[in-house]
């Protein structure tokens, strides 16, 4: 579109020029002020060196704040809070480092919070190190006012890091001071062998410079990194997740933007996926404003050159205590593993996405520590294969009992058609006469759906077990790289909606095999009723749902994680053998035919509902005759 020439905007802009010239030249430095900056610097290059960050460390140096011209205006502005250590001049971007076997933690002088988490025994979908927080994805921020009417950020001043031993913990305690004994402190302790570190938000003497009448709060926004093959599939288990009044935990929504303010919050967790960032706190905030951002939701973002999926806020209201700050709180950094949340004891396994109700108690207390043994001393892919092998055989008598009401079924097929054309002019009757056949028989259409409904709480608890499972996180089977990801054997020059730009074996083999199994249970189930007037077909939705199934398990699941598809192709393979089993050896259709004829030529006593049932289908066949007249 041509746009056309805007003389206004021209004459503006140069006017803004020139005042910016003039601004600039007036207010340059003299040269006294150029050489006493110059020397400010060189002096403060020589403490730099002298602060020790490592573990004998007792306090760090305290550093002597000149009234230069840069400083003065910016110590108008803090007050009290202009003391040693707390201006950009002093220590600027220097930072502390402390690690354990598993992580290691970097801590910067300004603002004082973690800038840099890098777990030392993980690493990313291309082999690289799992960072948590690395350039600028997470700011932790304490926001207040002063009694002189000032408003201040932690994040915009400078701590002065102190590192000592307690024990075998690595503490660093940073420090934003007024005096020597007047202080805002971050205490970090950090355990050996834990990605649980002790946090300390306190404050000593400053309930006098505090404004206790404007509320204080902790701010901490975060972006969740990218670590996995699929982003698509990483960004749909990205979560944030928290307990609120005592035991109850929600989440929010992990689809699109979301925010809650929530009372009484104990601990927020920043879920990415296989990792996750947590703050709890002994003392809940009162208040929490949490929202979600979903940075991956427009097509246009899914690249190779994403970096991040979610971005999380937490706005926390701070408490005093006697005009001080006293919160005793711990930081997690690690992995989102069930196990290593359930040892805390802290509720902390609500932060997984197991599934609710019967499916989560499925997870918890079966799926997951058995799961847990066999990969104990068996390669990742053979546990698949194996619990598969056992969770079908503990289901086989239910499937047993489903092939058994579908042959009853079968059998009594002629005579309900029979019954349906004697009576295809009576509704009422019909129904009647079937439902008597299927009392003499000792037979039921629901006898073959109540087993199949009994599998599904098995059946999801696996769908939500497989792409939670942190043990499958980069092991290796057969031609699948990473059973938490998908299993390409090609890439595509394009990208397929819905599909992707990759073809995974493991889904198309579920697909093959879940069409076969369908065919064959479709193929026994005989038993439905001819079609009734104003009644779906059934047999058709049956062939729909053999058709549809397989190109579902084909598209949907060629971007998960293989394990799961593994365990559906193998799933299916035995339900195919099963069928084939209880069809050829074990049920004999001659041997129900005669037990069927048996039971059916035996008078049967009615019970009191089904005499009662009798009773009310007579009446109402009376009242249709009635009203035919």
């Amino acid at each position: 579109m041509k746009k056309n020439f805007d003389t206004n905007s021209l004459i503006g802009m140069l006017l803004m020029g020139g005042i910016l010239i003039w601004i600039i030249y007036f207010n340059k430095p003299t040269e006294a002020e150029i050489e006493a900056q110059e020397k400010f610097k060189t002096e403060q290059q020589v403490q730099e060196q002298e602060v020790v960050t490592d573990v004998n460390t007792v306090e760090a140096t305290p550093v002597v704040v000149t009234d230069s011209v840069d400083n003065a205006a910016l110590r108008n502005r803090l007050g009290a809070f202009a003391y040693s250590g707390s201006l950009p001049s002093a220590k600027d971007g220097a930072t502390t480092t402390i690690s354990n076997d598993l992580m290691d933690i970097t801590v910067s002088n300004k603002g004082g919070y973690i800038t840099e988490i890098k777990l030392l025994n993980q690493t990313t979908y291309d082999a690289q190190p799992v960072y948590l927080i690395k350039d600028g994805n997470s700011v932790f921020n304490v926001s207040f006012s002063t009694t002189d009417n000032r408003n201040l950020n932690t994040k915009d001043l400078y701590f002065e890091p102190t590192v000592t031993q307690n024990g075998e913990n690595k503490v660093l305690s940073m420090k934003l001071k007024v005096s020597g004994s007047a202080y805002l402190e971050y205490r970090y302790e950090l355990k050996k062998d834990d990605n649980m570190l002790d946090f300390g938000l306190r404050s000593q003497n400053l309930s006098t410079t505090f404004n206790s009448s404007n509320p204080m709060r902790l701010q901490w926004n975060f972006k969740g990194m990218r670590h996995a093959r699929s982003q698509s599939y990483e960004n749909r288990y990205t979560r944030l997740t928290y307990e609120y009044e005592g035991d109850k935990t929600d989440k929010l929504s992990p689809s699109g933007d979301d925010d809650e303010i929530e009372e009484d919050v104990s601990w927020m967790n920043y879920r990415q996926h296989f990792f996750s960032s947590m703050l709890l706190t002994d003392t809940p905030f009162k208040e929490a404003r949490l929202s979600s951002t979903d940075i991956f939701k427009d097509a246009d973002d899914r690249d190779e050159n994403t970096i991040y999926t979610k971005e999380y806020k937490s706005d926390l209201l701070l408490e005093t205590k006697n005009g001080e700050l006293d919160y005793a709180m711990n930081m997690y950094y690690g992995p989102t593993d069930y196990q290593i949340f359930n040892n805390y004891d802290r509720g902390l396994d609500e932060a997984m996405p197991l599934g609710w109700g019967i499916f989560g108690f499925l997870n918890k207390y079966l799926i997951i520590p058995f799961f847990g043994f066999l990969s104990g001393f068996l390669p990742a892919g053979i546990a698949i294969i194996v619990m598969t092998i056992v969770i079908k055989l503990l289901l086989s008598p239910v499937q047993y009992k489903q092939y058994t009401s579908q042959a009853k079924m079968k059998i009594l097929k002629p005579e309900i058609a029979e019954i349906s054309a004697k009576y295809k002019d009576n509704a009422m009757k019909k129904q009647q006469e079937t439902m008597a056949l299927y009392s003499k028989a000792g037979a039921s259409p629901a006898a073959g759906c109540l087993p199949a409904l009994l599998q599904i709480p098995v059946f999801y608890a696996l769908f939500t077990f497989f792409p939670s499972a942190f043990d499958l996180r980069g092991k290796s089977f057969l031609w699948a790289d990473d059973l938490s990801s998908y299993d390409a054997i090609a890439t595509l020059p394009f990208e397929i909606p819905f599909y992707g730009d990759h073809v995974s074996l493991f889904p198309i083999l579920a697909a093959v095999t879940i069409f076969f199994s369908m065919r064959l249970t479709t193929g026994n189930q005989q038993m439905q009723q001819p079609t009734q007037e104003g009644m779906p077909d059934m047999s058709k939705m049956m062939k729909y749902m053999m058709y549809f199934s397989p190109l579902l398990m084909l598209v949907f699941f060629n971007q998960y994680a293989s394990g799961l598809s593994l365990y559906y192709f193998i799933s299916n393979l035995l339900t195919i053998g099963i069928i084939l089993v209880i069809k050829n050896f074990i049920i004999d259709e001659e041997k129900i035919k005669a037990k069927i004829e048996t039971k059916k030529a035996k008078p049967k006593k009615k019970g009191r509902f089904a005499t009662k049932m009798a009773e009310m289908m007579e009446q109402a066949e009376k009242q249709q005759k009635a009203r035919g007249k």
